[in-house]
């Protein structure tokens, strides 16, 4: 699943194509929006909270998409001024095809696209926790809604997000291996947990600044984790084989990487 990163990257990629042109083309795959034209309408800003996408028209609207596991935006450039499907926007995977007059935005396999009012996006987003990423994030508050999961795995907290959002499994493994703390680690027992979360940001942030996605802040291939996906690779700081476990409840468990000698706190 896309992270935080990934999501500000998509919404600033949408916001140079997209933003105050005006909709001449709109096709929508999506059951509960059949009928829906965003034709004649401009959009006005394009967002990222957490793991959701809002691109928000003059009407007073907002088409709200979530990539879920396997979902994306992509951009083309419309063909002779005409954003007429062509290609890869022809696919039933294209679940929204969105093109002004020289762009074309298409969402390849979206897990979840609605249109509501502008309004009423806070609602839609109230059972989300804080992004991590916002500039008035709050670590503090954050802190103590993980420390209210007691004996709740740290991995599993971090990743739920109805209590912090725009964490995903990369920046857990990596904000977990930084603070030399194992992903099973119960989260009532993590010292400064305000301190993990900002740092978390801290590196989100910095990886949407970079050149392309990174969470050491190297760009060279092999470099962009320290533990995320190296499984029986040697850590970068011991030498110790990298190991994986399981963390939150299946279906949804997800993979979590750690150091089991650096993290054996």
């Amino acid at each position: 699943m896309p992270e935080g990163d990934i999501l500000r990257r998509v919404a600033a990629r949408l916001g140079q194509a997209m933003v105050d042109r005006e909709v001449i083309y709109c096709l929508l795959r999506w059951p509960t929006l059949g009928g829906v034209d965003l034709a004649g309408r401009t959009i006005t800003g394009i967002e990222a909270y957490g793991k959701h996408v809002m691109m928000h028209f003059d009407d007073g609207f907002t088409f709200r998409s979530h990539l879920r596991m396997d979902g994306s935006w992509r951009i083309e450039r419309a063909v002779s001024g005409r954003p007429n499907p062509t290609g890869r926007a022809k696919s039933w995977q294209a679940r929204a095809v969105i093109g002004n007059q020289d762009w074309v935005a298409i969402g390849w396999r979206l897990g979840m696209a609605d249109l509501l009012r502008t309004r009423d996006v806070d609602r839609l987003l109230k059972p989300l926790g804080p992004d991590v990423m916002a500039s008035d994030f709050d670590p503090t508050q954050a802190a103590k809604r993980l420390s209210s999961q007691g004996q709740r795995w740290i991995g599993a907290a971090l990743l739920d997000q109805s209590l912090v959002a725009g964490i995903g499994t990369i920046y857990m493994a990596e904000s977990l291996f930084k603070w030399q703390v194992r992903p099973n680690r119960p989260a009532n027992q993590v010292e400064d947990l305000a301190g993990l979360l900002s740092y978390a940001g801290r590196i989100l942030n910095r990886s949407v600044a970079a050149v392309s996605p990174t969470a050491t802040g190297q760009t060279r291939a092999g470099w962009i984790t320290m533990v995320h996906g190296r499984e029986h690779l040697p850590c970068r700081l011991c030498g110790t084989g990298i190991e994986v476990m399981m963390v939150g409840s299946a279906p949804f468990d997800r993979p979590a990487f750690y150091c089991p000698t650096c993290q054996e706190r």
